[in-house]
């Protein structure tokens, strides 16, 4: 009786395999339905349990991290090749875009991304638990609120050059740095719309529009950005500027696609008045909440450019950091993408009430990251001696890159798994626990080591980076060992409860 069960079992899996072959011939619901029934059955081996677990999780995955995936790399690439323009009028002008980009520009971006990262949490929530109507008013009260951000953070850009000066910068890269800093002014208001769009769409697994708008505008902004730096003259104003363009493109076409999408017609009904500026001071909270967990992360190497301009031979310390931040920086798209895979996927199975799915597509979102990164490294390690070259011809540049490249390849590896661990907080809304972890691990630990390594025992920027790594590695250590000992259980408990919170319904506004 027990070979008969076992065998009919096996046909079930056989049959849930070829089902899910295909995860855009089958709604996610069912698919992950069908994940939580094969992980909770215990009538079969653990090792066909996770074969077919695997199998359908890696095809929800690749369904919704691929396009994600590129979608962050496209939009890092516009930045990179902007960065790319600007370093081949000099290496003034790569410095500049360099402190411009990383110094100031990051800063709006970290606290945008993580202001934005409370539509996540919420939106794939509700997703999960099938109120689609409340994440087009996650959508609006987000945009009001990153809005009326952007018009502070203005200032901050408008001021740009006392600013770098207040802390220490040459006079000659703070004028240079400034001038680019003016024209990424109005990207701070496609930020503002753009990542709430963005986590919108992910929160409904729709992430291949976005990618394929995305593509278009990369190369709409390399001809653009080719005229109006070359062609033009426009130099480091033409470049942000268009930068500036090519993101207000990118955060138009997505709204268009919002109205027009049969996708989206439960999710988005229209703006409303009542919707979007109701409720905002408890949606602040989480939004702040979110905005300081990422926003320590995303300074946290923001500090460490900061710190090589301070050093005796900046501009050499800003170029050789500038081109290892920028490849990292790339590489960190992926990871970035399997974030918002691990946030979408984590919150839509906590939403839809299962323990085992969520806990599964941490371990498999994880993995996969992990593997990938373990080859970028490796490429890094092979092309260190002439990666240089794409940004900058000088020798002196190269040979300090091809040095950090050790330290790139580390940075890479951790990458691999601490931004993963990040999109798992936020899909369970951890955001707040996971910004005291950053602080004592960052701010604490890794910074003050870095600049002990840097200038005490003058060991420079591979000094700076060293000890930023230790913090790292600290922090990607804790949040590792408190996701893999989560009580799922509870927090499918906690999801419930939060949505219950956020909305007056206790019913689910469409039932399918």
């Amino acid at each position: 009786m027990e070979n008969h069960e076992n065998i009919s079992y096996q046909q079930l899996l056989e049959q849930n395999v070829s089902a899910v072959s295909s995860v855009s011939e089958k709604h996610e619901a069912e698919a992950s339905n069908e994940l939580e029934n094969i992980l909770s059955n215990m009538n079969v081996s653990t090792w066909d349990r996770y074969r077919a677990a695997t199998w359908i999780e890696m095809k929800l995955l690749v369904h919704l991290a691929a396009p994600a995936v590129a979608v962050y790399m496209i939009n890092y690439l516009m930045s990179m090749s902007t960065q790319i323009f600007c370093g081949h009028l000099g290496n003034l002008e790569l410095a500049a875009a360099s402190l411009g980009n990383t110094g100031i520009q990051v800063f709006a971006y970290g606290l945008m991304l993580g202001m934005g990262s409370a539509v996540e949490t919420l939106c794939g929530q509700a997703y999960g638990a099938s109120k689609y109507e409340l994440l087009g008013i996650y959508l609006q009260r987000s945009s009001v609120l990153l809005t009326a951000t952007g018009v502070l953070l203005t200032f901050a850009y408008i001021y740009s050059k006392p600013l770098l000066l207040l802390l220490g910068e040459s006079a000659e890269i703070s004028a240079a740095a400034a001038l680019f800093v003016y024209g990424l002014i109005p990207q701070i208001f496609a930020y503002a719309l753009n990542f709430p769009i963005q986590k919108f769409l992910q929160a409904q697994s729709i992430v291949a529009p976005s990618a394929y708008i995305s593509t278009v505008t990369l190369v709409l902004h390399l001809i653009i950005s080719y005229f109006a730096v070359y062609k033009i003259g426009l130099g480091l104003l033409g470049a942000s500027l268009t930068l500036s363009l090519s993101w207000w493109i990118i955060v138009v076409a997505q709204f268009v696609y919002i109205l027009k999408s049969e996708k989206c017609k439960y999710t988005w009904t229209g703006f409303s008045l009542t919707g979007a500026f109701s409720g905002l001071p408890a949606f602040f909270r989480l939004s702040a909440a979110s905005a300081v967990m990422l926003c320590l992360e995303t300074w946290y190497f923001q500090i460490l450019v900061l710190l090589a301009g301070l050093l005796e031979n900046p501009e050499l310390a800003l170029d050789s950091l500038s081109v290892c931040m920028t490849i990292s920086g790339w590489v960190f798209m992926i990871s970035v993408g399997f974030n918002a895979a691990a946030s979408v996927r984590v919150g839509n199975e906590l939403g839809a009430a299962h323990p085992k799915s969520a806990a599964f597509s941490v371990v498999i979102v994880n993995t996969v990251s992990f593997i990938i990164s373990v080859i970028a490294s490796i490429i890094v390690l092979l092309l260190r001696d002439v990666i240089s070259y794409a940004f900058t011809d000088g020798e002196a540049v190269a040979e300090a890159v091809s040095d950090l490249c050790p330290l790139l390849a580390l940075t890479l590896l951790l990458n691999g798994v601490q931004p993963v661990l990040s999109g798992v907080a936020v899909g369970c809304g951890w955001q707040t626990f996971v910004a005291y972890v950053n602080v004592g691990c960052y701010y604490v630990v890794g910074i003050p080591l870095g600049a002990v390594f840097g200038f005490y025992f003058n060991f420079g920027a591979k000094g700076i980076w060293l000890g930023m790594i230790g913090g790292t590695v600290m922090q990607t250590f804790i949040l590792l060992w408190v996701t893999f000992r989560t009580d799922w259980k509870k927090e499918v408990k906690e999801a419930k409860k939060r949505l219950d919170n956020w909305d007056t319904k206790k019913q689910p506004l469409l039932l399918e």
